[in-house]
């Protein structure tokens, strides 16, 4: 998570992400957006797919970048659930959840919800 907010905390690579939003470019052709050098946009290319915010594929001579919105979801998803006070104890009854099925795969009885389990 500290690679995508770290990733996310330049500007001209968050303008990098809604460039390629909704199109595979490649390095030439995001270079040409901006007013720096083309190994600046390479560095900067290179955060962004070491933070798996993007990919690359090479094709013939150019090198295709495309986003991968996913892991910038769930990256997102899971930085909210951290901080959210509401979250919290969702995740919590969600461990719970999970062990309450390790017990019920083993033949114990699954315990009753719980009446305060139940406001959220």
């Amino acid at each position: 998570m500290q690679k995508t907010f770290e990733a996310l905390a330049s500007t001209p690579r968050r303008k990098i992400l809604a460039y390629l939003s909704e199109a595979e470019l490649n390095a030439g052709e995001i270079a040409a957006r901006f007013d720096m050098s083309k190994p600046a946009v390479s560095q900067h290319l290179s955060i962004l797919e070491n933070a798996g915010l993007i990919a690359s594929e090479k094709r013939g001579q150019f090198v295709y970048y495309r986003m991968i919105p996913e892991n910038l979801v769930n990256t997102l998803n899971s930085y909210v659930q951290e901080v959210c006070p509401v979250s919290r104890p969702l995740k919590r009854e969600s461990a719970e959840l999970s062990g309450k099925s390790d017990r019920q795969s083993k033949g114990d009885r699954p315990e009753p919800p719980s009446a305060a389990g139940d406001a959220v």
